[in-house]
């Protein structure tokens, strides 16, 4: 439901549960934070789905059980963030839930224009991941961060780059290459330049 790929210095995560919406289990969160926790030899990590959807958030059944607020979901986001190399999620669609905390964990997204963006914790009667409001307001602003938080406003992809949510909307057949033309430059550095840069920008 985890496909893990390392191409050299380039790794690529991408969730494949496309019967399910790529929801997420408790399982697969582990697998990805372990991928990432392991990553840190990498010059850029990419986080993709597979299908039309990045990930719909938690599986449903295991939401109820209480991966809504399990403390994995922080696991993966801090995992993401700490690494000391280019970190990009490439949208190939929408981003629901909890799913949001690897996307803004990451320096870049890029998506499709397809693509929508919720995180209906005020609906779900759940509190969001700690780390995910402060990473979106920080983005976004607080404001716009509460129209999704507080609102649960479905933005679509312009909303979304026009916010600053996504940094580019690409065409679905292009995401993958435009994202590996992004990540060229990093390949091609010194893994202590990327996190150089990467530590000015903050």
């Amino acid at each position: 439901m985890i496909r893990f790929d390392q191409e050299g210095d380039l790794w690529i995560a991408t969730i494949d549960r496309q019967e399910k919406a790529n929801s997420l289990t408790e399982e697969m969160l582990t697998q990805l934070a372990e991928f990432a926790e392991s990553a840190t030899a990498a010059k850029v990590f990419i986080i993709t789905g597979a299908g039309k959807v990045f990930s719909a958030g938690a599986d449903l059944d295991e939401a109820r059980a209480g991966l809504a607020t399990s403390p994995a979901w922080e696991r993966l986001s801090g995992a993401i963030a700490a690494l000391p190399c280019m970190t990009i999620a490439a949208l190939n669609g929408t981003l629901a839930g909890g799913a949001f905390g690897m996307a803004l964990a990451c320096d870049l997204r890029i998506s499709v224009p397809s693509a929508k963006f919720f995180y209906p914790v005020m609906k779900l009667g759940f509190l969001p991941q700690p780390s995910d409001p402060k990473r979106m307001a920080a983005l976004i602003g607080p404001s716009r961060a509460k129209l999704i938080l507080m609102g649960g406003q479905k933005i679509t992809a312009d909303e979304a780059l026009s916010f600053g949510l996504v940094d580019r909307l690409v065409e679905v057949e292009e995401l993958m290459p435009t994202v590996r033309e992004i990540a060229t430059d990093a390949l091609a550095a010194n893994p202590s330049h990327i996190a150089g840069i990467k530590g000015l920008v903050g």
